[in-house]
C-alpha cells in the first residue's frame, strides 16, 4: 500500500456501511501508522487492486502483542461494488501465507454478530475458520463480539 492508495481505502470503509465513523477513524490510524512510521512492525496493511490498477479491498493484519505466532486480522473491507469478486478472500490468502512465512500459528478474526455482518460472518466460514469464541452483548446489547481463528501446523 502507499500513501496514494489512503483515499480509496477511505472511500471503501465509508461505503461498505457496517463501520461507524469511529471506527473508519481508527482503521485509518493503523493505516497512517503504517506508512508514516516504517520502523513500526506491529501492523502490515495491503491491498487488492482490480486490472485497471483500482483499489478494491484492503487488509490489516499483524502479531498479536505478548504471544508467540499469534496474529490478528484487524481489519478488512471490500468495495462494496465487487464483494464475492474473490478480493477478500485473496487479501486473506496473502495474509495466511505471510503468517505461515513467519512460523505464525494462529489467525484471529474478530466480528460482530449484527445482522448487517451476517456476510462477514458467512465468509470466514467459507475460508474454514472456526469460531473459537462469543461474547454476549460485547459491542452493545444484542451484539456480540464472535472470535474465528484460523490454525496453522508447523
Amino acid at each position: 500500500m502507499r500513501e496514494a492508495d489512503r483515499a480509496a481505502v477511505e472511500d471503501i470503509l465509508k461505503r461498505v456501511g457496517n463501520f461507524s465513523t469511529v471506527e473508519i477513524a481508527c482503521a485509518l490510524e493503523l493505516v497512517d501508522l503504517y506508512l508514516h512510521d516504517r520502523h513500526q512492525c506491529d501492523y502490515r496493511v495491503a491491498i487488492a487492486e482490480d486490472s485497471s490498477s483500482n483499489v478494491r479491498a484492503y487488509v490489516c493484519w499483524g502479531p498479536t502483542p505478548l504471544t508467540r505466532g499469534t496474529y490478528d486480522l484487524y481489519w478488512i473491507a471490500t468495495d462494496p461494488e465487487v464483494q464475492g469478486a474473490g478480493f477478500g478472500h485473496d487479501l486473506v490468502q496473502y495474509v495466511e501465507d505471510r503468517v505461515q512465512n513467519e512460523n505464525g500459528r494462529l489467525l484471529i478474526a474478530e466480528t460482530s454478530s449484527k445482522e448487517s455482518y451476517g456476510n462477514t460472518v458467512g465468509f470466514y466460514r467459507r475460508l474454514h475458520y472456526e469460531e473459537a469464541s462469543r461474547i454476549r452483548d460485547f459491542y452493545d446489547a444484542g451484539d456480540d463480539k464472535i472470535t474465528f481463528v484460523k490454525r496453522f501446523s508447523r
